[in-house]
């Protein structure tokens, strides 16, 4: 058998999620089933970890082990040309047996996308949060240093995680301010629980909108319980952007 690791951006728009359900479409089965056509083999594609309904990736990594010995570019062209527009494998690589695009990653990377201005746009609005009222972002900003670390996440873990824990390390966490409006908080971790960009986004924008301080963000954090964070940020401006091995 040969293993191999794949790279795969998607939009998210149209998918139930990253991981196979019994009967929505999902990105894991649209690529498994490409894979069982071009190898002839029921293939198992174990993905570096799930993404949620409407969330989209620029990096996700995924490994599949197979009996049929074919060149990596060869993988990569069939593959691409077997998938629909909005999934595309962007590298196939062939990997060592104990591989594994789960338990050898490292760290990941998310970028959550805001558009923060009067008037909502129409192109684009399937890849970000558009939020009317401004947003402060020098108090965001001042929020998010402090998750950067090892701390237990769980007043941001959305009900139903599959952890064993929910300590986490953040190794870099921050709030950019682009042209035109458009904000981007950007965060790496060893780890995410189940919504926690997506209730650190919610927090954030509470922070931004002055219904909470810096050091309440802080206390939220501390407290260890979900009830006292923001909403849950919707799911579209989520990207998962890079997985990092050794």
């Amino acid at each position: 058998m040969k293993n191999y690791k794949l790279t795969i951006e998607y939009d998210g728009t149209a998918y139930h999620g990253w991981q196979i359900q019994a009967s929505d479409i999902t990105i894991q089965k649209t690529i498994e089933t490409a894979l069982s056509t071009m190898t002839w083999e029921k293939i198992r594609l174990s993905g570096s970890g799930r993404t949620d309904a409407g969330v989209h990736a620029l990096g996700q990594v995924a490994s599949f082990k197979t009996a049929l010995s074919i060149p990596t570019n060869a993988f990569l062209a069939g593959l691409n040309s077997l998938l629909p527009d909005d999934i595309v494998i962007t590298a196939c690589e062939s990997v060592a047996d104990d591989f594994h695009a789960r338990f050898s990653a490292k760290n990941k990377t998310y970028q959550y996308r805001i558009y923060n201005r009067p008037v909502p746009i129409a192109i684009s609005r399937q890849y970000m949060w558009h939020i009317r009222k401004k947003l402060d972002v020098a108090a965001m900003q001042q929020a998010v240093a402090h998750i950067t670390g090892t701390h237990d996440f769980k007043s941001f873990e959305g009900t139903g995680s599959p952890r064993d824990h929910t300590i986490r390390t953040v190794m870099n966490a921050k709030v950019m301010e682009k042209d035109d409006g458009y904000l981007i908080f950007e965060i790496m971790a060893n780890g995410f629980l189940r919504y926690m960009v997506r209730n650190i986004v919610g927090t954030l924008a509470d922070v931004g909108l002055l219904k909470t301080s810096p050091d309440e963000f802080k206390h939220i954090l501390e407290a260890k319980n979900r009830n006292l964070a923001g909403a849950t940020a919707p799911p579209q401006g989520l990207f998962l952007v890079e997985v990092s091995y050794e």
